[in-house]
């Protein structure tokens, strides 16, 4: 199981640099891959997802410079370099200030991960009868103050980490299972989810 890293905690520069990297395919493509894999080369990254190699050597690098990859450089060559997933505990915390475009790409790339998360959920109950235990729902409602809504985060966080495996490692007889948590006043109309258009860069 992977040791719980030292926390990243982001900036509004930071979030705006975050969309406009995860906003592309190809890039989410890259991180979903080395995240199943544990370490990889551009060669191999792009015969998985069918580009050609200069272009993941691109995407590659920019991942780098967000650090959200690293490259593993007694394996690199002047001819290949190799990259390997950062585990990484990200946190935005409660009340950080942003400028108005800051705050519209925090929103952006919120809505492009639900985006995903909804493809999730029809598959959660689409598949529920016939899973076998391996698909689980759990929807609830509660009323708690900000002091425990804090301290309800980071138990759960915690526990998540007991069973976070390093980048690569699959046990026998596991599978890759997403996980989520959403909390937020359920308390009257929300607002409509902006679109969700890929950008380059």
């Amino acid at each position: 199981m992977a040791e719980r890293p030292e926390r990243r905690v982001l900036t509004g520069a930071d979030i705006k640099a975050l969309y406009k990297a995860l906003s592309n395919p190809v890039r989410r493509d890259i991180l979903s891959y080395l995240g199943d894999h544990g370490e990889a080369n551009s060669t191999s990254v792009a015969k998985a997802l069918g580009e050609s190699t200069g272009t993941t050597s691109y995407h590659l690098r920019k991942l780098a410079e967000l650090k959200l990859i690293a490259e593993i450089e007694d394996r690199s060559n002047g001819r290949e370099r190799w990259w390997r997933s950062l585990t990484k505990d990200i946190y935005t915390p409660p009340g950080l200030e942003m400028t108005p475009d800051e705050r519209e790409a925090a929103t952006r790339l919120g809505a492009l991960k639900m985006s995903h998360d909804l493809g999730l959920v029809v598959s959660a109950y689409s598949g529920y009868d016939t899973a076998g235990g391996w698909n689980q729902i759990y929807r609830s409602g509660l009323r708690m103050t900000e002091e425990q809504i804090a301290s309800f985060v980071e138990e759960y966080q915690n526990l998540i980490w007991k069973y976070v495996n390093e980048p690569g490692e699959k046990p026998p007889g596991s599978r890759q299972m997403a996980v989520r948590l959403y909390m937020l006043p359920d308390e009257g109309p929300h607002p409509t989810p902006p679109r969700l258009d890929d950008e380059d860069g």
